[in-house]
């Protein structure tokens, strides 16, 4: 919960669609784009943009772009104009690098020798100023300060092997992942396909989804042949939504053709020898919608598993369980689950009190986190509460709950975090308050409790997050192991640089 109010967030969420079949099209593609983006709409809320293309030779690209939500970004009139491509690509926008203007909204469109592109970006270059520096030095201007223009100017590069008139886009994709090792997951789109790739350390998400008729949606019975259309997303929680089916992640380092006849692996860029994958662990912490599946299981059951983590590691002697609604409900349940406690709800949470809330007086100041949370007195006056959080980020979120609970009753509330403290600062698409603002770093944190207000504080530990995320991958491997015979197994990685300072790649600046 206080990573919303910390402003961390993600950078961005992509989306794309690409219709089976004959062209043109008589699935709505600019309406499944919408629904798709809507349902990523925590991963930003700055702006968002569609493209949209008839696939021709030369293709027709229509764009519509807007700041703010998708549903206003998107009037039905922008929607008509968008409606006869066959397939297009979209993103949502919150910026971790460049300013928030319609300027930086993605996707981003340029002209190469062989055609107009589109691209559009979830990710953050860790070399992004050499990069730019270089881009530069080729005589190219940069109208904007994101990276998401940068990577498109380099994928406008025409490589030493390509022939003249016929472009190579597998040698422009991996002369880019040359360039920058991570973090992007990208949609490329060009004349009748969509290219999606994910950097080499698979460090944010990126999968695919079939699109089928809704009367075969859940059932085992659809083959390929009542295939309507490929999407590719940020997450799998949009593909419901659209009536798509999960059909797979795109793996560290591939690069997957999506065209009306299909999907196709073109190849895999693999990462320096020795190194494990670093996709971010945060996506299953907080960033990420909990019905999305990454790494073949479910964000929602691994967020349980570290509430039942944090039991074992931190137990305490109180009588209730709950949470800070809502993002740690999960991991409250798995808490109380592994403790043998009861769950009860603590806090009724006023949806419709956002940052545009009116700016209090005095008197309002003084109420605080009443006007956001309302105490359910009933269900603990006389108790002692552990309230189970996400996160501890600042410290200036979590005290006036606590406050409030006394107030109303509770005679003890501990806090128990279903993460390890963040002490540094992210490089690869999160945006993190400077080291200096973070709590963790704070001479208060050697008394967290007494400056929270708290009765005791802890925290999972890195080692029992790690365990929670990666166990249930290695059940899935054991699995697939016993019903394939396949004795290999993928590499298993992630990336904790916020929690203990240790990078995937070397930083460059």
């Amino acid at each position: 919960m206080e990573f919303e109010e910390s402003g961390i967030g993600e950078e961005c969420g992509v989306f794309g669609c690409v219709a089976a079949g004959e062209w043109p099209t008589q699935l709505e593609v600019a309406q499944v784009l919408t629904l798709g983006l809507v349902a990523l709409q925590h991963r930003g809320q700055e702006s968002a943009g569609i493209v949209t293309s008839n696939g021709a030779s030369p293709p027709t690209y229509t764009t519509h772009k807007g700041m703010g939500l998708v549903n206003t970004a998107f009037p039905p009139e922008a929607l008509l104009k968008l409606r006869y491509g066959n397939l297009g690509i979209c993103h949502t926008r919150y910026s971790t690098t460049g300013i928030s203007e319609l300027q930086n909204c993605q996707p981003f469109v340029v002209d190469t020798l062989h055609g107009k592109i589109a691209v559009a970006h979830n990710g953050e270059l860790v070399n992004a100023h050499a990069l730019r520096k270089k881009v530069m030095r080729h005589g190219v201007g940069l109208s904007t300060g994101s990276d998401s223009e940068l990577i498109t100017q380099l994928l406008a590069f025409t490589p030493p092997t390509e022939e003249l008139d016929s472009p190579d886009w597998v040698a422009r994709i991996k002369n880019l992942m040359t360039e920058t090792p991570t973090s992007y997951s990208l949609l490329v789109m060009f004349k009748d396909v969509v290219y999606a790739v994910r950097d080499p350390y698979g460090n944010r998400p990126l999968c695919i989804g079939r699109l089928v008729p809704i009367s075969k949606l859940h059932t085992t019975g659809a083959g390929e042949e009542d295939t309507e259309g490929w999407v590719v997303s940020s997450e799998s929680c949009s593909f419901q939504s659209i009536g798509a089916k999960y059909y797979r992640e795109v793996l560290p380092g591939e690069i997957v053709q999506i065209s009306k006849h299909g999907v196709k692996s073109l190849s895999v860029v693999p990462r320096p020898e020795g190194d494990l994958p670093a996709f971010c662990i945060f996506e299953y912490v907080y960033f990420a919608r909990p019905d999305s599946i990454f790494e073949g299981q479910m964000v929602y059951t691994v967020r349980q598993r570290c509430g039942r983590q944090l039991a074992i590691e931190a137990p305490t002697d109180v009588d209730v369980v709950s949470t800070v609604p809502e993002s740690a409900t999960p991991a409250a349940l798995g808490y109380a689950q592994q403790s043998g406690l009861p769950y009860i709800e603590v806090l009724c949470k006023n949806r419709y009190v956002g940052r545009t809330f009116i700016q209090p007086n005095t008197r309002l100041r003084q109420l605080g986190v009443a006007k956001k949370f309302g105490a359910l007195t009933d269900n603990f006056a006389g108790k002692r509460v552990v309230l189970i959080d996400d996160s501890i980020v600042r410290g200036n979120t979590i005290s006036p709950i606590i406050k409030l609970l006394k107030e109303a009753g509770a005679t003890e509330v501990h806090i128990r975090v279903a993460s390890p403290p963040i002490k540094f600062p992210c490089y690869m698409g999160i945006n993190i308050p400077t080291k200096e603002e973070l709590i963790a770093n704070k001479p208060e944190f050697q008394d967290i409790a007494g400056y929270i207000g708290a009765d005791s504080v802890k925290y999972l530990t890195v080692e029992g997050l790690v365990s929670a995320v990666q166990e249930g991958i290695a059940s899935l491997q054991e699995k697939d192991k016993i019903s394939s015979c396949n004795k290999s197994s993928r590499r298993v990685g992630h990336c904790t640089a916020c929690l203990t300072g240790k990078y995937p790649v070397e930083l460059e600046w």
